[in-house]
């Protein structure tokens, strides 16, 4: 499972295309809230295990959890779920975010534990030829040689969630044109959060909608700006397993690393500087000290980024005949490309490692998405769930005027929509294709948005998000090389002229190639596309800042930089389509809270909305799962020993000589399982969690942690979709295999002891430099 993609100011390529084509391709529970079981899914018929204390699934805001207080209690937790409600209280207090993985505080002195692969970024901006830090790992032994993990880390603390769906939708006329009504959403959104930033520099305001938009949450976070980079162990370690792996149980990966918050010597938030000090959070977690268990209750606090649980079956139709196919091949071609030029130079291999990793992991997330909706019968249950609502809105005349047709309009409204799909996708696949295009565009969009007054341009080139676009800017240093631009540009504009000239990106591929473009040969197209970096200036970082910074279009209509003027062409043609996007949004926006109203009221009880983003609450107990009928029970916990035994030596199962070391010695200390006779390495859990969730903490029945979410099992892939408890399970990091690298291979003494827990193993092994 992979960190939510950390996006460009507008749209990226490779894992970011989920968020770029806005899919809303995902579909509810039977009934909306339930788990359900689809005809061909796998169903444990014996040995069946005893009846659960609660319901599995569900990604419940603070504000719900009141209403578990009974299931709670019943399941043995020491916490109460009304302690849960209130996201500046213990526990929720440590819980923060990333910006698109979760993670947690675990000191008073700012340190914070996260996944592995949520600190590839850092591990990448650190690193060189000379110095592979992906590969390597690294430990900071003092404050001092911790290090700066870039200009777009982040840590989010959040300080308060406020309902605001009156403020955002009230007195919204119903037959207000739908343009209208998505920009009287934007311009009431852009209000509030204007007001809640207002003299308060340190604060990161923003209104998500929750129920497909039927309602709107204020969340108002602290935004930390110097994140530094403490520990992360070795790849072996950290990832090990590989794409092999991933997603898959049994599982033996230690897929952990450790950062650090820091803020100016006031302590509000500051820009990394060399005097920051440490962040000293409210709360942070303690590590638990009674041992970890099968059928232990136990509960996730985090951000999972987005589910689809609430979408209509028409919608899961288009998933699986378009859009996860095309998102899959396209993967594939993308990995192909980069994986190719990686070999040729290994300094581009470290530029494209975290896009590398991204494309790998969703596309076998998508490739999962789609398995279960088409073999596992997910698609089909879906459509069953909708029949079921129709009938039971049919069935009575108050409910039959209440909410009407909404049904049968939102399915026009996506037909409509569908025969114009690929063409906006290849059009929107070539604009994200290049960096540089990408970033002229963005210096075009910005001389235009400029020159109008700040509360009516468009939210992402607003005063408050202009530095993160400059953040953008000084972070390609690290990742731009213009053999993988000009690669990944010229894979698309193939991509693009092999379509039929009904869905072809005529325009796009006019102004990159010329009104010449269909009769060129591949040697002409590499020739043209060639061309255009070689006359561009935006390599430059000084260049494009200063062009970011002071372009006006008059000055742009006179540039001869050939990614400006492309940029420039195309201006027209990219408004148009954000008209049409405006106007379809506004549509779905008239008809989506009628049937989320007739889910809920279907269902009969509480309902989680989907996820976006924001802080979610997932409880359940630790157990394995079988993964077919005929099948073997998984056992829900893994060792080390089981890792030392499936090392190969070659990657991905290339495990560190110190670790191996370090099994072989045995010496476990007080973090071994004595059911195991040895430390513990991951778990299984039947806890709800998706992409975002990566590095949220999972704690006991007494909020103590014991692990940290990285992963889901393959079989529960389409649990975005719909959540099958038979087989959705969650794979965690257990805390004690934390403890004991950190002890007994690593050396992170210093560590260990500012989270309280004091160091054990007297190692053989002399420690590794950092």
């Amino acid at each position: 499972m992979g960190p939510m993609p950390n996006l460009s100011p507008r749209y990226r390529r490779g894992a970011s295309l989920l968020s770029m084509f806005t899919i809303a391709i995902a579909c509810g529970r039977a009934p909306v809230g339930d788990s359900a079981t689809p005809q061909d899914a796998p169903q444990d018929t014996s040995d069946a295990e005893p009846a659960l204390a609660y319901e599995p699934g569900g990604m419940w805001m603070p504000s719900q959890m009141p209403a578990f207080a009974d299931t709670f209690e019943a399941m043995g937790f020491r916490i109460a779920a009304g302690d849960l409600a209130d996201p500046t209280r213990f526990p929720l207090g440590a819980i923060v975010s990333l910006g698109g993985c979760s993670a947690f505080f675990v000191s008073p002195e700012g340190l914070v534990i996260t996944n592995h692969h949520c600190v590839t970024g850092a591990l990448q901006h650190n690193s060189s030829k000379d110095r592979n830090l992906l590969h390597d790992g690294y430990l900071a032994r003092t404050r001092s040689e911790e290090l700066w993990a870039g200009p777009r880390a982040r840590v989010y603390v959040t300080q308060r969630m406020e309902d605001v769906t009156e403020q955002v939708r009230g007195d919204l006329a119903e037959d207000v044109d739908p343009r209208e009504r998505a920009r009287a959403i934007e311009r009431r959104v852009k209000d509030l959060v204007a007001a809640c930033e207002r003299g308060r520099p340190e604060i990161r305001c923003t209104v998500r909608p929750f129920f497909e938009g039927a309602e709107y949450h204020l969340v108002e976070q602290l935004e930390i700006r110097d994140v530094r980079l403490v520990y992360a162990p070795h790849a072996g370690i950290g990832v090990f397993g590989g794409e092999v792996d991933n997603w898959r149980w049994p599982r033996h990966t230690g897929d952990f690393a450790f950062l650090r918050a820091y803020v100016g010597p006031d302590g509000k938030p500051a820009e990394h500087a060399a005097d920051n000090v440490p962040y000293r959070p409210p709360h942070h977690l303690k590590v638990a000290k009674a041992p970890l268990a099968a059928g232990d209750p136990v509960f996730v606090a985090g951000y999972p980024g987005r589910t689809y649980r609430l979408k209509t079956a028409h919608e899961v139709r288009e998933a699986v005949e378009f859009h996860y196919p095309h998102l899959i091949e396209s993967f594939d071609a993308q990995i192909a490309t980069l994986e190719e030029l990686a070999k040729q130079d290994p300094e581009v291999g470290i530029k494209v490692a975290s896009r590398l990793r991204g494309l790998h992991n969703y596309r076998t997330n998508f490739q999962g998405m789609l398995d279960g909706l088409e073999k596992g019968g997910l698609a089909e249950a879906k459509a069953a769930l909708e029949q079921n609502l129709a009938a039971w809105i049919a069935a009575d005349p108050d409910r039959t005027k209440t909410y009407g047709s909404v049904l049968d309009e939102l399915a026009a409204l996506f037909e409509a929509r569908e025969k114009t799909r690929m063409r906006r996708t290849a059009e929107r696949e070539l604009l994200g294709a290049s960096d540089l295009l990408d970033v002229a565009t963005t210096i075009v969009d910005a001389a235009y948005e400029r020159a109008k007054p700040d509360a009516e341009r468009r939210p992402s080139y607003q005063d408050r998000n202009l530095p993160n676009l400059e953040r953008w800017l000084d972070a390609l240093e690290r990742t731009y090389d213009r053999r993988v631009d000009a690669a990944m540009l010229e894979l698309f504009v193939d991509r693009a002229r092999r379509l039929p000239p009904e869905d072809r990106p005529t325009e796009v591929l006019e102004a990159l190639l010329g009104k010449d473009y269909e009769g060129l040969d591949a040697a002409a197209v590499r020739r043209r596309i060639a061309a255009l970096f070689e006359r561009t200036q935006l390599e430059d970082a000084k260049t494009r800042k200063k062009l970011f910074r002071t372009a006006r279009p008059a000055r742009l209509r006179r540039s001869k930089d050939p990614f400006v003027r492309i940029a420039m062409s195309l201006r027209d043609l990219r408004e148009a389509r954000r008209a049409e996007d405006e106007a379809f949004s506004g549509a779905l926006d008239r008809l989506r809270p009628r049937y989320i109203a007739a889910l809920r009221a279907h269902a009969g009880k509480e309902v989680a909305p989907d996820a976006n983003g924001t802080l979610r609450i997932t409880f359940g107990t630790v157990r394995g799962y079988r993964p077919a009928p005929d099948a073997d029970v998984y056992e829900p916990f893994t060792t080390f020993r089981q890792l030392a035994a499936k090392h190969t030596g070659k990657e991905p199962f290339a495990a560190p000589d110190a670790l191996l070391a370090a099994i072989e010695r045995g010496t476990w200390g007080p973090y071994a399982a004595p059911e195991l006779g040895e430390v513990p390495l991951d778990f299984l859990a039947d806890l709800d969690i998706t992409g975002g969730n990566s590095g949220s903490a999972t704690l006991n029945a007494a909020g103590e942690l014991v692990g940290l979410a990285f992963d889901g099992n393959y079989e529960s892939i389409a649990s975005d979709w719909l959540f099958v408890p038979e087989v959705t399970r969650s794979i965690h990091v257990d805390v004690r295999a934390i403890l004991w690298i950190l002890d007994a291979v690593d050396h992170g003494d210093h560590l260990l002891e500012e989270m309280g827990v004091e160091p054990s193993i007297d190692a053989k092994a002399p420690p590794k430099a950092g």
